[in-house]
């Protein structure tokens, strides 16, 4: 029988990454895990049996504000060691579990969520408690450096690399200079799926981490000047900045389930997507719900919407371009069902088929 680690960055938060970890967990249910961080609570208690070792920055601190030490997270990779019994290690990966220490020639697939943007993308360094000109100056570059050098190192480890989305196996190819496989991230269509609702069209919604590349401003700022209703589900560090900014007419929701979000989705007249994403899970749930998107014309989004039939595409990301697309939104009529079965392309079957074509091929 074939021995599996199943490696991932950390596990300090629910989202995307989260979701796709737990299907690949379908395909190996007897997997061992290994994680630089584990926060039961965050996590909603998920994954608890399945870790096997975390790494020695598990504490409540860096759990707590783990970007603050995210210089030291290679050291932290490099020194979780895995035992050397496995056939099969599968790491789910947006930097640092493909660089995990081991010490035998198990065969190693990797699905990258993205190379590590700290490393490639010095922008996402701003999540560092640093203000802007001691990062840039005096932090950020030196650290984007070494952790560039690291990460393509790392990259040596991996036989195999799987992309979520051809938009990151065209920053594989670049950075790594490696070619990849794409395979979407799974959506639950069971779970996700068109709902209708008399409230339908009475509001618009955003969802996701709230955090500042994620561009949640760019739609309150928006629908402040439309005073249209919008509900913004998600929490995270910039939530007070955030909802200081609204007016009235927005509203913030936290922590619901994902019945309620199906629900949130089906109702909601479209979805507001403006941030540069590797792929974008919550985009491709909310045409699962039959719901159009407006997206900003690049990353992942343009792999999920088809423009004018399943959303629309804006070219600026800019509070003017989101007004101009919803009101454009506004004055169309959009096939739900054909949304929905568009999105069947996302489905989590079809993640379980491919991968497991992937993993078994020669």
């Amino acid at each position: 029988m074939t021995k599996v680690a199943v490696l991932h960055d950390y596990l300090n938060q629910f989202g995307g990454a989260e979701r796709v970890l737990k299907v690949i967990f379908e395909l190996f249910p007897d997997a061992d895990l290994y994680t630089l961080l584990y926060d039961k609570d965050k996590v909603r208690g998920e994954f608890e049996e399945r870790i096997k070792r975390t790494s020695f920055l598990d504490n409540a601190v860096v759990r707590r504000r783990h970007r603050a030490f995210i210089p030291l997270m290679p050291f932290a990779a490099r020194a979780l060691r895995l035992d050397d019994t496995y056939d099969l290690i599968i790491s789910s990966s947006a930097g640092y579990a493909k660089g995990f220490g081991r010490s035998n020639s198990a065969f190693h697939i990797s699905y990258c969520h993205s190379p590590l943007r700290y490393a490639w993308e010095i922008e996402y360094l701003k999540n560092l408690p640093f203000s802007p000109w001691q990062m840039h100056q005096l932090v950020g570059y030196p650290i984007a450096r070494a952790l560039r050098r690291w990460d393509k190192r790392a990259a040596g480890n991996v036989d195999l690399f799987i992309a979520n989305s051809q938009f990151i196996a065209d920053k594989i190819r670049t950075y790594y200079g490696r070619d990849a496989e794409v395979v979407y991230p799974p959506v639950d269509t069971s779970v996700f799926y068109p709902e209708p609702s008399e409230n339908q069209g009475e509001y618009y919604m955003m969802a996701g981490r709230l955090l500042y590349y994620k561009l949640f401003d760019i739609g309150i700022d928006a629908f402040n000047r439309l005073q249209i209703p919008l509900k913004i589900v998600g929490s995270g560090p910039e939530y007070k900045k955030l909802r200081a900014m609204a007016g009235p007419n927005i509203e913030f929701i936290r922590d619901v389930s994902d019945e309620a979000l199906r629900r949130l989705y089906s109702d909601a007249r479209a979805f507001i997507f403006p941030q540069v994403e590797d792929f974008g899970l919550v985009a491709a749930e909310a045409q699962a719900c039959g719901t159009p998107v407006i997206a900003y014309n690049a990353g992942g989004a343009r792999e999920i919407v088809e423009n004018g039939k399943t959303g629309v595409l804006i070219d600026e990301q800019t509070p003017d371009a989101v007004i101009e697309a919803v009101r454009a939104l506004e004055s169309t009529s959009y096939d739900r069902s054909y949304i929905a079965s568009r999105a069947q392309q996302f489905s989590r079957d079809n993640f379980l088929e491919q991968m497991r074509n992937l993993i078994t091929q020669p």
